[in-house]
């Protein structure tokens, strides 16, 4: 990923940014935001506000009708391929469903993005274990079936950092979470941008306040505010 040209620039920045789907009034209409390292921003909104749009247009899903969505100062769907596969590997993504393989065992579920990244087994197996560490779970042998919804999020959030992303994409983590659990959460999420990723979370809504370091934006009817 190219990094940006100064170290308070903008990882994530949005642009009067315009999207539509059809004849439908637009999902997103003249949205501005950017999101630095070292920030927590979540993005609130109901079922449908457009977060998911939000999300898809960082990793380059997704093109913009209007306005500019940039990424650690490039434009995800100006990138040739190879550009932009390297892109999206250098951002972690946390998607709503934590879906893990079934038949890994939990080290091997989190060594896969190092392993696709080119990876020797050893030093893939090696940030595993500290990615695991990092989110608080020990067992490194246990298999999916044996976690909690709690604790599968957390290793689904392992999985996305063991590449050391500067970007960090969660999708409404809380989700059937109560209210310590989610809580734990968010604190984690908090730990990494004080670590210096930008994090951003898409959040219908929190069973647990939010930590005093969030900036939380809200969309609704197409527009941001804050």
């Amino acid at each position: 990923m190219t990094e940006p040209h100064s170290a308070t620039a903008p990882l994530i920045a949005f642009e009067q940014v315009r999207k539509a789907f059809g004849a439908a009034p637009p999902v997103l209409d003249a949205v501005s935001f950017e999101v630095r390292r070292g920030q927590f921003v979540v993005l609130a909104g109901a079922n449908g506000a457009g977060k998911s749009t939000v999300l898809n247009l960082i990793v380059g899903l997704l093109s913009p009708d209007a306005g500019r969505v940039t990424v650690a100062a490039e434009e995800p769907t100006r990138l040739r391929d190879a550009a932009l596969s390297a892109l999206r590997r250098a951002i972690g993504f946390v998607p709503q469903d934590p879906h893990l393989l079934a038949d890994r065992r939990l080290l091997e579920n989190v060594m896969l993005p190092a392993l696709a990244d080119g990876r020797p087994r050893a030093e893939a197996a090696a940030r595993a274990l500290a990615a695991l560490q990092r989110v608080g779970l020990v067992d490194a042998a246990a298999l999916p079936e044996q976690l909690s919804v709690a604790a599968r999020r957390r290793a689904v959030l392992a999985r996305a950092i063991v590449n050391r992303p500067a970007i960090l994409l969660v999708d409404e983590p809380t989700a059937f979470l109560d209210a310590p659990a989610a809580a734990d959460l968010l604190r984690l999420l908090d730990e990494f941008a004080l670590a210096g990723m930008a994090v951003l979370m898409a959040s219908h809504g929190e069973p647990s306040p939010l930590p005093p370091t969030a900036r939380r934006l809200t969309l609704a009817h197409g527009r941001i505010g804050e």
